[in-house]
């Protein structure tokens, strides 16, 4: 949850994903679950390989992209060379690009106005048939499978059925719920929601 500065509340479901070439797949399908997509760039380090290759991903899936130059706070750290990479990257004006630092919370703010502003709403019907884009599961020995979605159509009550397409198998969505720090069950998951089944 998050309250604007102009006093509306929003949700934000955000997906991490990692920026080593090694997950490019994993990456791929998370980046079809989103709008938009916040581009970190090490103020320090510059902009790497697997970075472009990132972007490149970003901008074919037709994401708003937030370019974010992180690690600010370091005395190695020189924005202003790396903001004039992602400028010649990006072909962005360097006020687009918001400087943060994740280790003393300087310009965290100044990023989450910059979501509600230039990343679009997820669109969506709750009152379609669920349609579901699974982008990520795992296997827990005591839970089963539990994969990670973002609900395109409709909504999900726990304890339904639910048919994978690829496969045709059908199983009953024990738990649902969304992804915080530690997994958090709800009865609902609706349309433009990410969380877990």
């Amino acid at each position: 949850d998050y309250v604007s500065r102009s006093g509306d509340r929003y949700i934000f479901n955000l997906i991490d994903t990692p920026g080593h070439v090694d997950f490019a797949y994993e990456v791929s399908r998370a980046l079809k679950a989103c709008e938009g997509a916040i581009l970190v760039v090490d103020a320090s380090q510059g902009v790497e390989a697997q970075t472009i290759s990132n972007l490149y991903q970003a901008i074919e899936q037709g994401l708003e992209i937030i370019p974010v130059l992180n690690k600010i706070d370091l005395p190695g750290s020189e924005p202003e060379i790396v903001a004039q990479q992602v400028m010649d990257l990006l072909g962005c004006k360097r006020e687009e690009i918001l400087a943060v630092s994740g280790k003393t919370g300087m310009g965290v703010d100044e990023l989450l106005e910059a979501v509600v502003d230039r990343i679009p709403p997820p669109k969506g019907d709750d009152g379609q048939p669920l349609q579901a884009l699974i982008f990520d599961s795992i296997f827990n020995t005591y839970r089963g499978s539990i994969v990670y979605v973002r609900i395109e159509q409709g909504r999900l009550k726990r304890g339904e059925k639910i048919r994978f397409m690829a496969t045709g198998r059908e199983y009953v969505a024990e738990e649902i719920g969304y992804l915080r720090l530690k997994p958090e069950p709800c009865e609902v998951l609706s349309a433009g929601e990410v969380g877990y089944i």
